[in-house]
């Protein structure tokens, strides 16, 4: 009797339940924050909901469309989001504002992976220093774009000015360097620096892989492959891949399951250099957005202010029309100045229509609006262009050192070519702020000599200190060059049309003598607009940058391609919803260095016409790509629901049990996987393609009493969210509940509830 109850609390004690907390919505994504004690969910209606291991709730966001996949940041400062749409948003895990927001993918992104570099800081004997920006001590904060009057903080798309978090986010020489990959369900694959700067874009359909077939060596290629999985190995060599689909071979098509392993280690080989690239390129992406924000919106202000001047004394033309004369309002204000007697149209447009009200509200509008565009120009506009001169200015040094970064992609000719248009546009931004002063300085003395004439013809008492002082030389000038003209307004045209501005001969041939001495080759840039430079010099950007893009991705290769089982019709959205879980793990070698064994585990689709049914494949690829593998055969009446792979080699195995009358309707478990006879998996000779079927005479049965089994009161349902830096799991279950368990165990407790 005393056995049995010592039975029964071994089967209890295990795993002690922390917590059983209801849900007002199901689970379908959850993931445990790698740094803190956060687990962010996704429900099915697709909202983010970011709760503490007390269950205390965060935040909860909705992004408004269908999240699909979600991971943490390797260090848990950012969570990163994948939608429906092929879009990828970064949240900061504080209060779960947009950091970022891109599109890599056409299609939904059915994985993320974000992983950084564990590997060894010594390579070859040598030590290699991380990278680390210094430079950013000698600037000032990196400009905010500005944001419109009168909008609410975030319908501009940028953040509040109290909040400076995306800048936290591309200064990035403090994170260690990291990879985020993602996989959308064509087979396409994305890869990003810190997240933000992309560096490379592969699908796996592209690849031609030699596999063993019938004792020879054929060239196979994926059809209509869905991925499943992606992961990235610690030191960022490796990539697996998981995917199903049709694999094209001489004669015959297979159409299953299988495990795709690609050579990254270029991101690990020269993970400095493209750290160094990603750091500048992605802070050069931030100022550009500050300049396009800035160009933005003050054009719209300076175009309401020159709408409300023109609507206003554009109803002088009619008035002069009404009272049958032939001349035009500048002609009327120049025969006033000139000390004619005032016409009745003018009269009557300056006392009735405009008034000295009328007149004082259009000047603080227009000289306002000249006031507020130098503010942003110096504030944010021009800082941003000049940090951009030497953002660049770097990287066309580094591109000069050709044995290292000629290989990642960044060409010297692209690079000199932006880095000269980034110093055209600061020569642009010099000119436009030339312009608007002189504008707005013309504007104030027009305005100011119609506030005198203004008081004399209302016939006021006429104090001469009262009048602002003005200059009739200005007057003139203004009404033959600004009354009927904008130049404002045509520096910050970024319309298709080219409207190209005169330069007489004189200044260009000075351009051509500077352009001899000064290494410049663009010789009209003083015919191009302000938005028409800022357009040319984002290009240059663009090609520029597209290069470590395109390299990059051309060095991804596939190393082997394994077909694992056939599958007879499975869906695209089906084939995403596998239960799968892939961990690298370190192991010591005998050279005193270390290295990442690939785990690989999945619970095994049933086939009708297959003889392997309630299964879970645990593999793992060695360094030497020879694949082992161990097949586990669940007992009868249970069903594998979910499961992931923890700390140490061991497996999680969330199951339901079987119908019965007792109070556990599903149990949780731990495998230690390591510890299984794995049957090594022959690469040529295979008497089969597939791989699993190597394992069909050596299946092991999972022993339910030799193992830790935690009894659980509901039926549950994936996910299963694991936490290997904390030792905790939550679990889902049908009844909208979560309940979160300790996986790691202090024998002293266990040895005293026994």
């Amino acid at each position: 009797m005393e056995t049995d109850e010592e039975e029964d609390v071994s089967r209890i004690v295990p795993f002690q339940l922390q917590f059983d907390k209801p849900l007002a919505s199901q689970i379908k994504i959850a993931e445990w924050n790698p740094e803190k004690d956060l687990l962010a969910m996704v429900t099915e209606d697709s909202k983010i909901l970011l709760h503490r291991f007390n269950w205390q709730r965060l935040w909860t966001i909705s992004p408004g469309r269908c999240i699909t996949s979600l991971c943490w940041r390797p260090d848990g400062k950012a969570i990163a989001i994948g939608l429906q749409d092929g879009t990828i948003s970064l949240h900061d895990v504080e209060n779960g504002k947009l950091l970022r927001s891109m599109k890599p993918h056409t299609v939904a992104v059915v994985c993320l992976n974000w992983e950084d570099d564990a590997g060894e800081e010594v390579s070859d004997g040598n030590f290699v220093a991380k990278y680390e920006d210094r430079t950013s001590r000698f600037f000032p904060p990196a400009p905010r774009a500005p944001r419109v009057p009168g909008l609410v903080p975030g319908e501009t798309g940028f953040m509040d000015e109290s909040e400076n978090l995306s800048q936290e986010l591309s200064n990035s020489s403090h994170q260690r360097f990291n990879i985020l990959c993602s996989a959308d369900k064509d087979g396409v694959i994305s890869f990003s620096i810190f997240g933000i700067f992309p560096i490379g874009k592969i699908d796996i359909h592209d690849f031609s892989v030699s596999c063993p077939l019938a004792n020879q060596h054929v060239d196979c290629k994926l059809l209509n492959a869905s991925i499943c999985k992606v992961v990235l190995s610690k030191d960022l060599c490796h990539l697996t891949v998981l995917c199903s689909g049709e694999l094209q071979v001489p004669e015959h098509d297979l159409h299953g399951f299988h495990c795709l392993t690609l050579d990254t280690s270029i991101f690990y080989k020269r993970r400095n250099e493209l750290h160094q690239v990603a750091q500048q390129a992605s802070n050069i992406e931030d100022l550009t957005e500050v300049i396009r924000a800035s160009l933005s919106v003050m054009s719209k202000q300076w175009s309401d202010a020159m709408h409300t001047f023109h609507d206003k004394f554009g109803s002088l033309s009619s008035l002069i029309h009404d009272h049958g004369l032939d001349s035009t309002p500048q002609e009327e204000f120049l025969s006033l100045i000139g000390g004619a007697r005032t016409s009745p149209a003018v009269h009557q447009f300056l006392v009735n229509s405009l008034g000295e009200v009328g007149l004082k509200r259009i000047s603080k509008l227009v000289c306002g609006a000249g006031k507020e565009l130098q503010v942003i120009v110096l504030e944010h506009l021009q800082p941003a262009a000049e940090m951009i001169g030497f953002r660049i200015g770097e990287l066309r040094g580094l591109s000069k050192w050709r044995s290292r970064y000629q290989g990642i992609g960044l060409d010297e000719t692209l690079i000199s070519h932006a880095t000269e248009k980034s110093g055209m546009l600061l020569i642009q931004v010099q000119r436009f702020m030339r312009v608007l002063s002189s504008s707005v300085q013309q504007f104030s003395n027009f305005f100011n000599w119609l506030h005198k004439c203004v008081k004399m013809l209302m016939s006021e008492p006429s104090d001469q200190h009262q009048f602002l002082a003005f200059n009739s030389e200005l007057v003139i000038l203004f009404l033959k060059s600004l009354y009927d003209q904008d130049p404002v307004k045509r520096l910050l045209e970024s319309t298709e049309a080219d409207h190209s501005i005169e330069v007489d001969s004189e200044t260009m041939e000075r351009v051509q003598e500077l352009a001899h001495f000064g290494g410049f080759t663009d010789l009209d840039y003083l015919r191009r607009t302000l938005a028409k430079e800022f357009q040319q010099m984002e290009s240059c950007f663009k090609e520029a940058f597209r290069m470590p893009f395109t390299t990059i991705s051309k060095k991804i290769l596939c190393q082997n391609l394994s077909p694992l089982f056939p599958i007879e019709s499975i869906s695209k959205s089906a084939s995403s919803t596998v239960p799968t879980s892939i961990s690298y793990y370190k192991e010591a070698m005998h050279s005193k260095q270390h290295s990442f064994v690939d785990y690989i585990t999945f619970i095994l689709p049933d086939e009708p016409s297959s003889e392997l049914a309630n299964c879970v494949v645990v593999m793992r690829c060695l360094m030497n790509n020879d694949l082992e593998a161990v097949l586990l055969c669940v007992p009868d009446g249970y069903r594998c629901v979910d499961l992931s792979l923890y700390k140490e080699c061991q497996l999680v195995l969330l199951l339901n049990g079987p119908s019965s009358e007792n109070l556990e309707k599903a149990c949780m478990t731990i495998v230690q996987a390591d510890d299984l006879p794995f049957v090594s998996i022959p690469n040529s000779d295979a008497s089969s393609p597939w791989k699993l079927h190597e394992l069909k005479d050596s299946i092991v049965y999972l022993e339910m009493d030799s193992l830790k089994v935690r009894g659980i009161p509901h039926s549950v349902i994936a996910p299963l969210a694991v936490s290997a830096s904390r030792g905790v799991a939550c679990v889902f279950a049908t009844r909208k509940r979560a309940l979160v368990y300790i996986l790691d165990e202090d024998e002293d407790e266990i040895s005293d509830a026994e």
